[in-house]
């Protein structure tokens, strides 16, 4: 693996080493150790994440390495550089037509797939369900149990390759038509209601104790979230700027299905 990530990051620098068949070669056999998860965008270690940029770069160097080409499956056609994930039936992963998995994602057995679609480079652990018209992005790193509602946009990145793609860490419930990109991280067992909308910049305020309490990119462990709008002057006068208000936890006392729905209650949370 060290030899296949040297070989990538000096192609990545000089793309005439493309020419060269064992530079492909690692180009490919990196591509196919992320279809099989042997081998991630983003992983999480000593409780801290940390971000592969070289299999990045293998993922833009697939691109130019690969040709468009024609395929069927059933009644539908395509026409692309990278095809759809087989095997599914092997993989124990469920995919509802016409959802969708490219190759070089991973999704563990026992995750459900309905209409939507998963990209290359995305990682999607057991027991979690991509609902319908539901999108992971490039790279986005999604855990275990987790619910993606309905038209979740989960943004994907390529470029830099050293940026961190968004993460969503295991049993975490994302509210229908919520968007979260620019690498936010969505910490363990949070709950996102309806609409609710992250990126970078976007202020994510703890209003549960007696002042504020200001996030950025990070939404911490056990969250109920939901969307709001604060005041900012402009020129041209004062208007309202959404962000997101965190207005409670869930607990740790409950089963974890039962604090979600739980939560859901309490809270008044919109899905």
């Amino acid at each position: 693996m060290e030899k296949q990530r040297q070989l990538i990051e000096q192609c990545f620098e000089d793309r005439q080493r493309l020419a060269d068949p064992e530079t492909r070669r690692a180009v490919h056999a990196t591509i196919a150790a992320l279809d099989a998860g042997t081998l991630r965008v983003a992983e999480k270690k000593d409780d801290q994440w940390q971000v592969n940029p070289w299999v990045r770069q293998a993922i833009l160097l697939y691109f130019a390495v690969t040709e468009m080409k024609a395929w069927e499956a059933g009644p539908l056609a395509f026409h692309d550089k990278i095809p759809i994930k087989r095997d599914l039936d092997k993989a124990g992963v469920r995919v509802v037509p016409p959802g969708t998995i490219r190759y070089g994602a991973f999704v563990e057995r026992g995750a459900v797939v309905m209409p939507g679609y998963v990209n290359i480079g995305a990682w999607v652990g057991s027991g979690t369900m991509v609902d319908t018209w539901a999108t992971v992005g490039s790279c986005a790193q999604i855990g275990r149990n987790v619910h993606l509602a309905g038209g979740v946009g989960i943004g994907g990145v390529l470029e830099p390759p050293s940026a961190s793609p968004v993460i969503v860490e295991d049993d975490c419930f994302i509210g229908s038509r919520c968007v979260v990109v620019e690498g936010v991280r969505v910490e363990a067992e949070s709950v996102l209601g309806a609409n609710v909308v992250l990126t970078a910049s976007t202020q994510i305020i703890d209003v549960t104790g007696p002042e504020e309490l200001v996030h950025r990119g990070r939404v911490p462990a056990r969250s109920v979230v939901i969307p709001g709008v604060r005041s900012k002057r402009f020129p041209a006068g004062e208007y309202g700027v959404p962000c997101a208000l965190i207005i409670g936890r869930r607990t740790e006392a409950t089963d974890k299905k039962v604090s979600l729905n739980q939560a859901l209650r309490d809270f008044a949370v919109a899905v």
